[in-house]
């Protein structure tokens, strides 16, 4: 009885429901791609912008001039790093870089989750659906043997369009998802080497005496 009910289930609905739900997750998942690429490309500019700013600064300059320069730079972590080596001791600010840095990962690393699991699970949705569409061709050629071979190929062929509509959805995930992480790695040493840098430098200022002293 439960199978009788699973398999009209199964005929009513047929594959088009799983390439209706394929093409609205291609949708989501181009969005994705769009939203994190613009973000991405604004966040090398910054990251750039930031570089170029401290590199003069890193070598021989005064508290002042380091808070000055990280504070038109608008960057919260290098600024945290910054208070942190003025503040804290060298091992205290080293943790307090390291949490930063975590939760930066965190940052980056938003809505890279769907595009892997998409990538991931897509063709498998795709089988599916082709799957229901077979079903269904067979219980076609046994309601109707008239029909035929051809029927039945004509019923499978158009399952399989499923399996293809689950590759093209999870093929460009993949590849987007691969090349975003490389994009946080990339941005991760990035700053951290900006933050081991202005930590080694603000910390060599008051060991030397610059303009800043340390509070405790």
């Amino acid at each position: 009885m439960l199978t009788d009910r699973l398999m009209h289930l199964t005929i009513a609905g047929g594959s088009e429901w799983v390439m209706v739900l394929l093409l609205a997750l291609s949708v989501i998942s181009i969005s994705v791609v769009v939203e994190r690429g613009l973000f991405f490309r604004r966040r090398r500019r910054q990251l750039d912008r930031v570089d170029r700013a401290l590199l003069p600064l890193l070598s021989g300059a005064d508290n002042g001039a380091l808070r000055r320069a990280v504070a038109e730079l608008e960057d919260p972590l290098l600024q945290a790093a910054l208070d942190s080596a003025w503040t804290r001791e060298p091992a205290a600010a080293e943790k307090v870089v390291a949490s930063l840095l975590s939760r930066e990962r965190l940052y980056l690393e938003r809505r890279l989750t769907f595009l892997g699991t998409l990538g991931n699970n897509a063709p498998f949705i795709g089988l599916f659906g082709t799957v229901l569409g077979i079903i269904r061709a067979f219980n076609d050629l046994a309601v109707n043997t008239r029909a035929g071979s051809s029927a039945v190929m004509a019923g499978i062929s158009e399952a399989l369009v499923a399996t293809a509509i689950g590759l093209f959805v999870a093929i460009p995930a993949v590849i987007a998802f691969n090349y975003f992480q490389r994009q946080v790695d990339r941005l991760l040493s990035t700053t951290e080497a900006l933050s081991q840098a202005l930590l080694a430098s603000a910390q060599e200022v008051g060991a030397g005496g610059g303009a800043g002293t340390r509070t405790s």
